[in-house]
Order: structure tokens, then sequence, then C-alpha cells
């Protein structure tokens, strides 16, 4: 199994490449193995890296280090930090590194009776030219390039956020370690900043919002990564099918619908397979093939080596929809009047995420993409793609996701990953930058962050609590269109090769859901809300009342529920602010007499009464209008 990016070991010009605030997090790294060492003297350290958010370091230990364990080592840190000791480099010879490990002197404040037996492997790793140098703070000695800041001083704002357990080098053939995650920044109020940001997404997570709000269900009995949507959640999903549904519509789109399923040799044909082999699900044999090899003693390692070369055919769950609108469009003769071709379908695909990269909606195995695939001229190319971009902005400012920004991904000229004419890249490339530039906010280009075959632009959402999300995405593709040898008629007559686009707006409706959740902290728009007025008779004798409202606003197809349970409507009003419903109409004896209700918004709490007509035609106007 190969090293995971964050176990992959970084050149020395990548780490001395270090943000000030990396370089902070690393030397508070060793602050917390400095403490782990002097509570537990036999800790045997690996790594020790910054990482997204703070730092961890993986320790081999008999004792189980649990959040228990927190507060004692972070009294021992700050021991540490008030000692102030200095961040000293040593240059040493391989030689001499490796003694020291022998003696179990590395990641240690002394020698030990044991060798430093992770040091001796991450010595091995070290390329030959490489400068090898030890740092070390007080007594502690570790084997690292750094860099780190000058002090122990300087690591004040610190906090252990969780332990976990991690294979060395991220191999399950390797031991299992445990691993300390921490957090620091350069003052406590920065970091005091974080953690109740961390806090509030945590308050946010829509793991714990869905089951709440009964949106989505995970059962192993169905499958990890397998998302069940609830009649709530469905109810959103639809909402927003429906939303964009329009739009298509406006710029002209056709509809399709294609198999969850398809063969072999089209993947092999699109690239798809091998090329993404580790993430898809494994190929499926033809029963007829997979009996006669099973009669012959084939192994289960041979069926898969002759699926994968192509001996026996096979199917594959589709990881892509991009071959199947592909055969769509192959189905008919095209002139170059036809062109531009929009196909779009919510199309749900297959991915095999690892399992401990799953994590509710956001990271799953089976989602449903907005996807849509333009078949153009080349001369179409930049208007097709603005169309695309007009999209997501509509798609975000609607949903009050305006804080953004957009990079542009381009290919890695160093790099071999990238299929096709280069010239057709570099056109496809300015493409995208001249369509970036009309979208009136400043976009960055990244070399390196292409897809294999071909440029995109990307939407990265921050939402109300800072976090980013990759949504929105347009991809310029020159090479599918030759793989599967496409062609319409030009004004000349002769046959062309079409342009592809790829666009999704939301991109997963999974993923897209789960940050909706996260970002409006379940309390939906009243469009997307899946419960959007709860009627509140406040005794038994104005339940008929209740009844007739509902009937009018059920028929104006406003969602609505009647809670007629023999409560005090205090207690009915808690629970519907805890089911997060934009409206409530609360009806008694007043509101009976006078023929209105009264309003009370899950926000803005008590709007006085109106009559029922008025109500229903405001709201009706709210939902048309999706206003947040």
């Amino acid at each position: 199994m190969p090293e995971s990016p964050e176990n992959q070991r970084k050149t020395l010009e990548e780490r001395h490449q270090m943000s000030d605030l990396d370089r902070l997090r690393h030397s508070t790294a060793h602050v917390l193995a400095t403490a782990i060492c002097r509570i537990w003297p036999d800790a045997q350290f690996a790594a020790g890296p910054p990482v997204e958010n703070g730092f961890y370091y993986d320790v081999d230990l008999e004792h189980r280090i649990s959040p228990d364990d927190f507060e004692k080592i972070e009294a021992e840190m700050k021991k540490v930090v008030k000692e102030n000791q200095v961040f000293e480099r040593m240059v040493v010879t391989r030689d001499e590194a490796m003694e020291m490990a022998q003696k179990g002197r590395l990641a240690a404040e002394t020698e030990r009776g044991v060798p430093s037996q992770f040091k001796i492997d991450l010595l091995k790793d070290i390329p030959e030219d490489e400068e090898i140098s030890i740092f070390k703070n007080g007594e502690f000695w570790d084997l690292c390039a750094g860099p780190h800041v000058g002090r122990t001083g300087n690591c004040k704002a610190y906090k252990l956020m969780s332990v976990a357990s991690a294979f060395y080098k991220g191999d399950a053939a390797n031991p299992q370690l445990q691993r300390v995650y921490g957090t620091a920044f350069k003052n406590k109020t920065e970091l005091g900043e974080h953690l109740e940001r961390l806090e509030e997404a945590k308050q946010r997570d829509h793991r714990k919002l869905g089951k709440e709000l009964d949106l989505f269900h995970i059962d192993e009995a169905v499958g990890q990564g397998l998302v069940l949507w609830k009649p709530n959640g469905a109810v959103i999903r639809q909402e927003l099918q429906n939303f964009i549904s329009e739009h298509l519509e406006r710029q002209g789109y056709s509809q399709v619908f294609t198999p969850h399923i398809g063969k072999l040799d089209l993947y092999r044909t699109s690239g798809h397979f091998p090329y993404y082999a580790d993430s898809q699900f494994p190929p499926l044999a033809e029963r007829e093939a997979m009996k006669a090899l099973s009669d012959e003693g084939c192994s289960c390692g041979e069926l898969s080596n002759k699926l994968e070369s192509g001996e026996v055919a096979g199917f594959m769950l589709k990881p892509m929809n991009c071959p199947h609108h592909i055969k769509i469009f192959q189905s008919n003769h095209h002139s170059y009047r036809d062109l531009p071709v929009r196909l779009a379908e919510f199309g749900t695909v297959y991915r095999w995420e690892q399992s401990g990269e799953l994590g509710g909606m956001t990271r799953v195995r089976g989602f449903t993409q907005d996807d849509a695939h333009l078949f153009c001229t080349e001369d179409q190319v930049k208007e097709e793609i603005m169309g695309c971009l007009e999209l997501v902005k509509i798609v975000l400012g609607t949903l009050g996701m305006e804080d953004y920004r957009v990079r542009v991904g381009l290919r890695d000229p160093d790099s071999t990953k990238y299929v096709g004419d280069s010239d057709k890249w570099d056109r496809a490339e300015q493409a995208l930058r001249e369509a970036a530039s009309t979208l009136g906010t400043e976009f960055a280009e990244e070399p390196g962050e292409a897809a294999f075959y071909g440029p995109k632009i990307d939407f990265v959402v921050k939402d109300v609590i800072g976090r980013e999300w990759q949504l929105g995405t347009v991809q310029v593709d020159y090479n599918l269109p030759e793989r599967f040898g496409l062609e319409y008629i030009g004004a000349d007559n002769a046959p062309h090769r079409p342009v592809m686009i790829h666009r999704a707006p939301f991109g997963s409706m999974e993923r897209f859901v789960g940050v909706l959740i996260e970002h409006f902290a379940g309390k939906f728009p009243t469009w997307l809300s899946p419960e959007q007025v709860r009627i509140l008779p406040i005794s038994e004798k104005f339940v008929d009342d209740a009844d007739v409202v509902y009937e009018k606003l059920r028929e104006a197809g406003i969602r609505v529920t009647c809670d007629k349970a023999d409560e005090k409507v205090g207690a009915k009003i808690r629970l519907a602010q805890l089911d997060r419903i934009p409206y409530m109409l609360i009806i008694g004896a007043k509101e009976q007499e006078s023929n209105q209700v009264s309003i009370r918004h899950r926000d803005r709490g008590d709007e006085g009464a109106m009559p029922v007509d008025e109500f229903t035609n405001r709201i009706v106007d709210e939902v048309r209008s999706r206003s947040l």
C-alpha cells in the first residue's frame, strides 16, 4: 500500500518552505514529544509533521494515551515552554546519526537501552547526498530537517486535540502507532478563536444535524459510504434538482438517463480504467465466463488479472458519467448546425474510497452528480464555458455562498500524467483563463491541478465559519473526443472533432447537501426546508380551525404539518424550534375570533397576526423567489 500524502517524505527544499505557522506547529510537535518522553521515557517516536490546522506526533508506547492524559501532557509541555529552550541545529554524518539511534538517543532526553527503532528506519530513507541534521531543545535530541522557531518559549498557544491509531508510514503491514494530534497558534487569542470555530463546527456537523433532522441514514447492512436519503433529506435534494433544472432548460440542455453499470472496455477506451483503478469498485465478470473459469480451477487472483488484461469481458459500476454521455452523442450524426449539444443528468457514480476516509455525506462511495457534458466546436468553447460559470454563480448566489475563490487548474509541464496534444492543452487553458477573467473576482492559476484529460476551473467556497469546500467545477476536454473518435460535419462538409466540456455546479449532491446542512446549521431557507410551516393549535378545541388552515396551505403547495399533541403551546414552539421549522402558526381563541393566525418565525420570533390568505400569498412568494 502506498504511503498517504501526509506520510510521504518531503525534500529539504519543501521542508524549508514551511510557513511561519507551520514552523511554529512543527516546533510544538517537538515540545509535545519532549513532554511525552519525560512522562514515559520508553516512548519511541516516528514522525511529527505540521498538518492542516495543527500537528501530530506518532508514538509507540505501551501505555495507551487517552484524552484523560492530555492535562498531564500539556502541563509538562508548559514546563518545556517555560524553560525557553533554544532549538539548536547540529549537522552530523550518517554514521554519527546511526550511532545515536542505535544507543536510543534520538527522540529522547538521554541514551537508552534500546535503539530508536523508527529513527533508524527514517535514516535509511534519507538520500545519500542529503545533509543530515539533529535538532536539540534542552536534552531532547531528534532526527529532523527542521526548520524550527528560535525557542520553545515561542510555543505558548497550543492545545492537544485527539489521539488515534495510525500505521507507521500509512502501511497496514507496518506497526500500529498512537497518533497524538494538537494545534498551535502564534498567540492565545488566535488559539481561542480557532477553538471557538471548532466548537461551532461541532454543533453544525452534518452527521449530528442529519440525525436530529432525520435527513439521511448510513447503515452498515447497506454498506459504508452509501447514503440512504430519508424523506426529509429527499425534499432538499429534489428542491435543488428542480432549481437547477429550470436553468438547464433555460440554457438549452437536454436531460438524459444512463445505467449504473457499463462494460469494462468502455472505461478502457475513456482511460478511466486502469488509470483510476485504485479508486474504483472491482470489475465484475460475466456470469458465463465466471462459471467457465471456475470449472477450470481459475483462482480469484487469476480472474482479476484476466479482467484487467481484457482477456475476460467484464463490467464496472459507473465511476464517471462521461463515457455514457459520449455514447449518447455518438449515437446520432451531427452537423455543425446541431452544436453545441448539451446533455445533463443527475447521474449516480461509484468510487472506492478507503474506509478511513469516509465521512457522513461529504466523503462517500456512491454519489449523484448534477453532471453535464457539452459537445461544441472550438469557436464555441469560450462562450460555453461562460454559460457554465454563470450556472455555478447562480447556484452559489441563490444559496448565499458568495465568499469563494476561483482556481484555474493547469497541467504541470514536468508531469507525465496528462494525455493529449500540447497545442490543444494550450488553447483549452487560454479559453479557461479568458472565461475566468469575466467572473469579476480574482482567480489563481495552479499548475498540476488539471484533470488528466484537460484543464479546469474550480470554485472553492468558504462557509460561514471559514472552512473551504471545493464545489462547482468546469473542465475542458480535447482528449475524450479523440479517444472515442467523435465527429461532426463542418461547414466545409468535412468531419471535425468536437471539444467536450464537463461541468457540475453542485458537484456531488451528497457532498453539497452535507455542506449546506453545516452552512445553514440546519436552518434551511424556507424554499429548501423539508417542513416549511407547522400549525400549533393551543388546545384540542382549535384543531378544526387548524385543519382548515392546513388544507389551504397544502393546496397552495406549502409543506405543512399540524401539531395536535396534547401539550402546552410553549412546548410545541420549543419542539418546532428544535426541528428548525421556518414558520409556526399559532391558533387560539383570539385567532379564531379574528379569522387570523399568529405568526412566529424560527429566527425573528413573533411577527404578529394576519389573515390566512395573506400569509399564504406571502410564503408562496418567498418560496417562489427562493429568498434566503
